[in-house]
C-alpha cells in the first residue's frame, strides 16, 4: 500500500473524528443556547466542523485517486 493510501486513510479518520465532536459540540446545550443568542456557534464547533469536513474530503480523494505512471 502506497504511503498516499496511508495517509487518506489517517485523513479519513481524523477528519471523521473531528466532524463527530463538531457535531457534537452543536448539539449540545450550550452550543445552542449560543446560537440562538449570537445566530452563530462557537470558534472551536467550527473548528472541527470545518476540519473535519476538509480532512474528509482530502482523505477520501488520496483514497480513490490513482498513482502517476
Amino acid at each position: 500500500m502506497s504511503s498516499n493510501k496511508i495517509a487518506g486513510i489517517i485523513l479519513i479518520v481524523v477528519g471523521a473524528g473531528l466532524l463527530y465532536f463538531g457535531l457534537q459540540s452543536a448539539g449540545s446545550f450550550v452550543g445552542e443556547m449560543q446560537e440562538a443568542v449570537t445566530g452563530r456557534y462557537s470558534d472551536e464547533t467550527m473548528f472541527y466542523l470545518i476540519g473535519g469536513g476538509v480532512s474528509l474530503v482530502v482523505g477520501i480523494v488520496m483514497l480513490t485517486r490513482r498513482g502517476r505512471r
